[in-house]
């Protein structure tokens, strides 16, 4: 909702639990409907970008290394991605421009985990923009009443900057 009232198109994606591999699936799924009913949705999906948060960041980042491809659709990657606090460690030289925020208190994803991420992605090459809290613990949402507070702001500039390049 926050994403929305910035003037962007934002989806919310239910997807299979229990499963990486179906929910990544079921994302997949998800952008390939985007692609091929924007017209009647009455959006653009140029430079579309991909946001989750702790099992949707998995989702996300699995995207982001392989694309949309690798489930029957011939489609661009994400411009941007933004992943929120997941310990998900994969990553290459293509993987878009990435914004990741976790917090140091997390009691989910394992803040060492996400730092070592952003140090191979850095060597490989991707643009990574960082913000590490301290006090917002996991599933910090839109960290209201932490100091992750305004972080989806931060994500929102570097998306739109990608997005502009």
């Amino acid at each position: 909702m926050e994403i929305s009232k910035k003037g962007f198109n934002a989806f919310v994606l239910r997807y299979r639990i229990g499963s990486e591999q179906k929910a990544t699936e079921d994302l997949a799924a998800a952008i390939a409907y985007i692609f091929r009913n924007s017209a009647s949705l009455g959006i653009s999906t140029h430079k579309y970008s991909l946001w989750g948060g702790s099992a949707g960041a998995r989702m996300v980042g699995n995207i982001a290394l392989s694309g949309v491809t690798q489930f029957g659709s011939n489609l661009p990657k994400p411009s941007a991605v933004v992943i929120a606090y997941t310990g998900h460690s994969t990553y290459s030289n293509s993987f878009p421009p990435t914004f990741i925020t976790v917090s140091a208190d997390d009691g989910i994803a394992n803040v060492s985990t996400v730092e070592r991420r952003i140090e191979n992605l850095r060597n490989a090459g991707v643009e990574v923009e960082y913000h590490r809290y301290r006090n917002a613990g996991h599933g910090f949402g839109l960290g209201t009443g932490t100091d992750a507070e305004g972080w989806l702001n931060f994500a929102v500039q570097f998306w739109e900057k990608q997005a502009s390049n």
